[in-house]
């Protein structure tokens, strides 16, 4: 689904492709009340992925190189379940066995 502020939508994106088939892209995005840089945009995406180039992408990141390890989330969950500890003893706990975490890190895991 597009955001609401979204200029075009998947079917607008294929109407735009159908008219940049045989007239410059500027002329067409100007027409549609677009940018030329965002109709170049879906027109190099149709290219180079088709049909799946005109769908929405996430915005979410596809890493996050500074993400708690998955060792020490299993941590902090065992604690939380079978000690129910506060996040301030987890902290503690974890910082005395050598890993420095935030409280809020821990809060929010």
């Amino acid at each position: 689904m597009t955001h609401r502020n979204a200029p075009l939508t998947v079917e607008g994106r294929r109407r735009l492709i159908e008219r940049c088939h045989d007239r410059p892209i500027a002329h067409v995005a100007a027409e549609m009340g677009i940018s030329r840089q965002c109709a170049s945009k879906w027109v190099n995406r149709y290219r180079k992925y088709g049909d799946l180039g005109l769908q929405d992408r996430s915005s979410t990141p596809h890493h996050q190189p500074t993400a708690t390890a998955a060792e020490v989330v299993a941590d902090i969950e065992s604690m939380r379940r079978t000690r129910k500890w506060s996040a301030s003893r987890i902290t503690f706990e974890l910082r005395m066995d050598g890993t420095v975490i935030a409280r809020r890190t821990v809060t929010k895991i």
